[in-house]
């Protein structure tokens, strides 16, 4: 028997009832449905909305319920149109006639939204807790490698010497306005939705702050039409979700290169790869590969959702239910990427002693000779030219600028000295560049 069954006199079409269902999908939010309705029959209660008898057997029901899903003795199935169906059916069959005064005061609209909003929180706290270790295994990295030599890279092409913790402090970064937008959208959307009923509210004398408190938001909503048709909370999620994605895939993205055998920057434990069904030689970095390749399923999570609400009237419509099988999939993604980030950075090894000869070899520390120059009193604009110079006669000879003899320095400037080769070594080039946020501030930091 549908909860709204009533005024109809024929049965819903087999396709329909399956177009319609969402108890396949939405019954992940049974906890957060019990929990809302737990929190609503005692405000019933306390309000003379409903007898503190059958308040407190709804309440007791309903934790039952509740301890039996948890427990695998109940499971979520039927022919239950979503959870709220589900578990109003199962409280009315174990308590009786109290059950069926649960839905007093409240709809299905401001119950869906309730469960969503309670959902979403719980999940950004989960997130930011799998972001918080995924920060401390980037800080971990950073703090063993503050020395670690490597070349930074412009245009793919390799630009300055900078250390593999300066690299890493990029993510770090990243991921640290990545939690900060998590606790933003969570502090927006810890507004209660439930008493807003349908739409307009209700007859009954809800205490809103009662259950707003009870359930751990800020305050309750404010327009009871917004309540029931918002899913701003879940668009800006998923653009929080997107970024965060998009992070990861810049990171899976250096991995593979680093990985790839012209590299040889880094070695994914075998944890984290795969290998080849016909080339026996072959170790894959499939793990980053996937995470880099998964931004645009979670990209298009973002753009269906939006798209779903650009035309909506309010206030709620049937439409809405499409947020969260694309919601639930993004969630979904975006943790197991971050948790499997976290674990194969952690089980990687770093060849540090390549990233430096990759480093020298790839006139990293050109910029450094034309700063040499300078403190000579060459003009910075003619010093460029003639490291350009310099950087021609090196590719004519296969060497690095570290490898040309002074003598052939002279056959292009007379004002380069011996020192050139001190102050242009690669812990000279790092350590001089100190300024805030520059490679050389962390390792004046790992001296104090």
């Amino acid at each position: 028997m549908k909860l709204w069954g009533g005024r109809f006199t024929e049965a819903e079409d087999q396709r329909t009832e399956e177009f319609n269902e969402s108890l396949s999908f939405d019954k992940r939010m049974y906890r957060q449905d019990i929990t809302g309705s737990i929190a609503h029959a005692e405000m019933l209660g306390r309000q003379g909305i409903i007898s503190q008898e059958d308040s407190a057997a709804i309440i007791a029901g309903l934790k039952g319920i509740l301890q039996d899903i948890e427990d695998g003795k109940l499971v979520i199935e039927g022919d239950a149109e979503d959870i709220h169906s589900f578990v109003e059916a199962e409280l009315t069959e174990r308590i009786g006639e109290p059950g069926k005064r649960l839905h007093t005061g409240r709809s299905r609209n401001d119950q869906v939204a309730l469960d969503m909003k309670m959902y979403t929180r719980d999940h950004i706290d989960e997130l930011i807790g799998h972001m918080q270790a995924l920060l401390d295994t980037v800080e971990g990295i950073m703090a063993e490698n503050r020395a670690s030599y490597m070349p930074g890279f412009t245009h793919l092409q390799k630009a300055q010497p900078t250390t593999l913790a300066h690299h890493m402090g990029v993510y770090r970064a990243m991921f640290l306005r990545d939690v900060s937008r998590l606790g933003d959208t969570r502090d927006r959307l810890n507004e209660c939705p439930l008493g807003a009923g349908a739409f307009a509210g209700t007859t009954y004398p809800l205490d809103r702050d009662f259950t707003a408190r009870k359930l751990g938001f800020r305050k309750p909503t404010e327009n009871s039409m917004d309540s029931v048709s918002d899913r701003d909370y879940l668009l800006e999620y998923l653009f929080d979700l997107a970024t965060i994605q998009m992070h990861l895939s810049r990171l899976s993205e250096e991995i593979c290169i680093w990985n790839s055998n012209e590299y040889k920057f880094v070695k994914i434990s075998d944890k984290y790869s795969t290998g080849s069904s016909i080339m026996p030689q072959k170790k894959n970095p499939d793990i980053a590969e996937l995470i880099r390749g998964k931004s645009g399923r979670v990209y298009g999570a973002l753009m269906s959702l939006l798209t779903v609400m650009k035309g909506l009237p309010l206030a709620y419509n049937k439409d809405m239910q499409e947020d969260k099988e694309l919601a639930f999939d993004a969630m979904d993604t975006v943790q197991n990427s971050v948790i499997l980030m976290k674990d194969m950075l952690a089980t990687m090894s770093w060849n540090r002693a390549r990233m430096e000869e990759s480093a020298k070899l790839g006139f990293t520390n050109a910029t450094d000779v034309a700063d040499y120059l300078v403190r000579k009193g060459v003009p910075f604009r003619t010093a460029h030219g003639i490291v350009g110079e310099l950087v021609l006669l090196c590719e004519q000879k296969g060497c690095a600028l570290d490898d040309l003899t002074i003598d052939e320095y002279h056959t292009v400037c007379d004002e380069i000295d011996p020192d050139i080769y001190e102050a242009i070594s690669l812990e000279t080039c790092v350590r001089n560049r100190k300024t805030l946020g520059a490679p050389g501030a962390l390792l004046e930091t790992t001296n104090e």
